[in-house]
């Protein structure tokens, strides 16, 4: 038996999926969970062979989701989400149901899903593809990570600063530091520009925490924030610095 989770806040949604399964006698749903939060746990508890998920929801979308996991499983996408981020899904050799779908379109892409389940590269293209996803607009304003078993969404507002850690960024807060499976690369591209500024390879900072900058061997800088940390800033990184700071 195929073991199936669906994550979605919307109880007729989740109904639908119940509903054109019954035909699928191969499969078998698991659990059925109302947010991303709930989702996360029960993967982890229950490892399903096939997930059908929501992108917008409450809480935690679908995408935020996906990168708390260590092994994601494979994804169904079940999403009301526009023409462009549809193209981000095909792009990655996907299965997506845009919403509201039929009978018809929910076999197609369990048939789908089906030949292609055991292939090596299907999950290295959900790899990629949750890498490089397209972002949501709470994208923009927060970031979730996960510490041990639990999840913690920071408001980007209160970020201090990105620093390069290997294959991870960590994210410098306030109230301690957190690691991402992203690249800063990454969050160098989301981050609204007249807030956070590339200084070096290695590190990204909010402006607003800027005391000062000061001069640093030959030619060099370093940036002093509100907590005392002091960062380097690259050649490259100090003109990007002046700009964003109109000096």
């Amino acid at each position: 038996m195929i073991k199936a989770i669906i994550i979605d806040d919307e109880p007729l949604a989740c109904a639908i999926i119940t509903e054109y399964l019954k035909d699928h006698d191969n499969f078998e749903i698991i659990a059925q969970c109302g947010d991303g939060f709930e989702g996360v746990k029960a993967i982890n508890e229950r490892k399903p062979d096939l997930i059908f998920l929501d992108v917008q929801m409450p809480k935690l979308n679908g995408f935020e989701m996906l990168e708390l996991l260590d092994s994601p499983p494979p994804v169904i996408f079940t999403t009301a989400y526009d023409e462009y981020a549809m193209k981000a899904f095909e792009a990655h050799a996907i299965d997506y149901l845009l919403k509201p779908f039929s009978k018809e379109r929910f076999d197609k892409a369990i048939k789908k899903w089906t030949a292609r389940a055991d292939k090596p590269e299907t999950e290295s293209a959900m790899q990629n593809f949750i890498r490089n996803s397209s972002v949501l607009p709470d994208q923009y304003t927060r970031i979730a990570v996960k510490t041990g078993t639990r999840i913690r969404i920071i408001p980007v507002i209160e970020i201090h600063y990105f620093e390069a850690d290997d294959d991870y960024v960590k994210i410098c807060t306030a109230d301690g530091s957190y690691l991402k499976n992203k690249t800063m690369s990454y969050f160098e591209n989301i981050l609204d520009k007249t807030q956070f500024v590339r200084v070096h390879r290695s590190f990204l900072l909010h402006i607003n925490q800027v005391t000062r900058i000061e001069p640093y061997e030959k030619d060099g800088h370093i940036v002093v924030l509100k907590s005392g940390v002091r960062i380097p800033v690259s050649k490259t990184g100090y003109p990007k610095l002046k700009t964003v700071l109109g000096i």
